[in-house]
């Protein structure tokens, strides 16, 4: 403990140009931070750089990394960046983001199977027909067809903000392969382990079950006449940015981590190749995209996927977990009819706020945003990772033009939403030794199985790095925080 006063967070500059998650605008802390706050204030700066460096060098060594892309070069391995200073989220306040995300994939998963099969919500105007079938992640290979248990979103990852008015607000829906839950369970590890005495005395919410959680959702939706399923995850191999991810739930599952050339297709069952001999293959965790599932059904050149692999899944032979085609759900340009979905299938009011969405594909909202984009967040329907991404307020004239120029070129591709204010949290910033405001979002994670469903208590807090930056994804430069639920 410093014997001169100095006490860690003092440099601390609360702004209320934003919803501060720690501190009051006198720079007092908030009732359920006060302990954490205390904690930290009597760590001295080298044993608080100490602490850090030990929680670095477990990530290095336990390979908790990340993968950059960029063009023409190898992809760039990373330490997944990770700040000490944890996210904490009241119990009420927590229990009412758990009912919204559940409300939210509950109607989604009911969507899907509605698109797939008598498109109700689409003959009742509900949702334009053409904004679904112009999604190219709506597969004709799914019409007609029902997953086992009737489930298409296994799992899903749900992107909020909390905005200057202190409320809730669902930025994107995640519904192919999310990934970022491997960071939640690793986060946790090591800050448990250097936060021992605070942890223990806040009593935050576990994480452990995850895994295992995953492992019995899969498990209710096995294949008819299995009586114990075999489950796999299938991942496009180490190469890939959540390699770590595939690899790390595998593990805790304790199920086989296998890429597309470990597994075949015989008789429309699907087989994994062993060194004593074939096993059948009844569950598939897939981190696979759809278009390189199956080389016979889709690209051709893929050397990812199962040949056969679809008309096993057709078959009924085989679970595909998430099912193919549900990105068509995720697309951005759908996420703004989601509280119309939710409406529409559960007769219920939406728990949480959308974000206000324009439409470039709409003749009202794209003279709008035109006319707006320096006020305007513009998206590409169909990315991830934050790539595509263009924040008005921070463009020139000519770069304002040349995105008007690429809207015009495919409206159908891009929304926009106002640039939303989101939240601050105290965020050590090690150039300057320092801690500072840093914008966050939180991701969170919820399965669904035939009559079960699970939430994980707490997700991933990103946090962007930089100063002012509103991307908080690893791949935009941004890092993350352990978010502890109260219990």
């Amino acid at each position: 403990m410093e014997s001169n006063g100095y006490r860690i967070l003092d440099s601390y500059k609360p702004g209320n140009a934003h919803f501060d998650e720690v501190f009051i605008d006198s720079g007092k802390p908030k009732e359920h931070y006060q302990n954490t706050v205390d904690h930290f204030n009597k760590l001295t700066l080298s044993d608080y750089e100490r602490i850090n460096n030990e929680v670095k060098s477990s990530f290095f060594n336990q390979g908790i990394t990340f993968a950059v892309y960029a063009e023409d070069k190898k992809p760039d391995e990373r330490i997944f960046p990770f700040d000490l200073f944890p996210r904490i989220i009241p119990k009420d306040e927590w229990q009412e983001l758990e009912n919204g995300v559940l409300q939210r994939n509950r109607a989604i998963n009911l969507f899907l199977n509605d698109i797939y099969h008598k498109k109700l919500i689409l003959k009742d105007k509900v949702v334009p027909a053409d904004l679904i079938f112009s999604s190219k992640n709506y597969l004709k290979e799914m019409v007609d067809f029902t997953p086992p248990g009737g489930i298409y979103t296994h799992v899903s990852g749900t992107d909020l903000i909390k905005h200057t008015d202190g409320k809730y607000y669902i930025l994107e829906d995640n519904l192919r392969c999310p990934s970022g839950v491997s960071y939640v369970l690793s986060n946790r590890l090591a800050l448990k382990k250097s936060l021992f005495d605070l942890f223990n005395k806040l009593k935050a919410k576990a994480v452990y079950q995850y895994p295992e959680q995953l492992l019995e959702i899969l498990k209710t939706v096995k294949p008819k006449n299995v009586d114990v399923p075999t489950v796999v995850v299938v991942t496009p191999g180490m190469y890939n940015s959540a390699y770590f991810e595939h690899s790390f739930l595998a593990q805790k599952m304790g199920v086989p981590l296998v890429e597309g050339r470990d597994l075949f297709v015989e008789k429309n069952f699907v087989y994994m190749k062993t060194i004593y001999g074939p096993q059948k293959v009844d569950v598939i965790y897939r981190r696979v995209d759809d278009e390189f599932l199956d080389p016979m059904h889709f690209r051709k050149d893929s050397m990812l996927g199962v040949p056969g692999l679809m008309n096993a899944y057709r078959a009924g032979n085989v679970t595909l977990a998430n099912a193919p085609g549900t990105g068509v759900a995720d697309d951005k340009a759908v996420y703004n009819y989601v509280p119309d979905i939710i409406k529409y299938y559960l007769n219920e009011e939406p728990i949480l706020n959308n974000v206000k969405t324009y439409h470039c594909d709409r003749e009202d909202d794209l003279k709008y945003v035109l006319e707006n984009i320096d006020k305007l967040v513009v998206k590409p329907v169909d990315e991830s990772g934050g790539y595509g991404i263009t924040i008005g307020s921070t463009l020139t004239s000519e770069e304002i033009d040349a995105v008007k120029v690429k809207i015009k070129a495919d409206t159908r591709k891009y929304i926009a939403q106002p640039i939303m204010s989101l939240s601050v949290h105290a965020t050590y910033i090690e150039d300057n030794k320092e801690f500072e405001p840093r914008h966050i979002d939180l991701r969170t994670f919820s399965l669904l199985g035939k009559n079960s469903e699970y939430v994980l208590k707490g997700g991933l807090t990103r946090v962007a790095l930089k100063r002012g930056n509103l991307i908080v994804n690893s791949s935009q430069g941004g890092g993350s925080k352990d978010t502890w639920v109260l219990d």
